[in-house]
């Protein structure tokens, strides 16, 4: 699947939750979309668990 036709499906999901649930629906699948991103580049390994909190913290581990 490439990123156009992902970008496609999420778009629309945003836009149903939108329209169907308003804006508090819209924000919650917003976050949950985040959230799931990030969980799958942590489980495919392109990113690690302690570089999301040295990113949250304002720290940077590359130096």
């Amino acid at each position: 699947m490439n990123l156009a036709l992902v970008g496609l499906i999420a778009g629309m999901a945003l836009g149903f939750a939108g329209y169907f649930g308003g804006f508090a629906a819209f924000l919650l699948v917003a976050v949950l979309g985040v959230v799931g991103f990030v969980a799958g580049r942590v489980l495919e390994g392109d990113i690690e668990l302690g570089d999301i909190g040295d990113l949250l913290r304002g720290r940077d581990r590359r130096r």
